[in-house]
């Protein structure tokens, strides 16, 4: 059980979403669990679906596509985007597009903020229209975002240990 809560804001009438979360371990830690795909693959996403990652080049210019797929009805979400900038255990800028709304691209950014020993992860979201991220919140980004931190922070504190 997770004492460090996620805070996710999304401001009614403009396109930006931001999550804040603090983790009991550093910011290499966190960067590592996010950027290693077979680590990313245990963490990212609702705890119900099933992670398969295709593809996680964390560079500039690399690609990523992963899919969560539901056991017990069989769906997927296919999800894809690119990096654009990463500076090792500080920053991360990506896009991020949702294949079932294919055009509907976003710019991410991950900043790792050092709390000594502690990090404090931001992230911003900008989507190409309000009506976008209003679809985004509409299908459950706070609950995927909050199980996603959820099972970061277990993942970090095993591989911590």
């Amino acid at each position: 059980m997770t004492t460090n809560p996620t805070t996710l804001t999304a401001t009614p009438g403009t396109p930006f979403a931001d999550t804040v979360r603090e983790f009991d371990a550093t910011p290499e830690q966190v960067f590592r669990a996010q950027t290693d795909p077979d680590l990313v693959a245990h963490w990212l996403g609702p705890r119900k679906l099933e992670m398969t990652v295709l593809e996680y080049d964390v560079r500039p210019g690399g690609s990523y596509r992963y899919i969560p797929r539901d056991p017990a009805s069989g769906t997927e979400y296919r999800f894809r985007g690119v990096f654009h900038t990463v500076e090792k255990s500080v920053l991360i800028i990506q896009t991020f597009e949702w294949e079932s709304a294919s055009g509907q691209v976003s710019l991410e950014s991950s900043r790792f903020e050092d709390l000594g020993g502690r990090t404090r992860l931001i992230g911003h979201s900008v989507f190409p229209s309000v009506e976008a991220r209003d679809a985004m919140v509409d299908n459950g980004m706070e609950r995927g975002i909050v199980d996603s931190m959820n099972r970061l922070d277990e993942l970090i504190a095993v591989h911590a240990g």
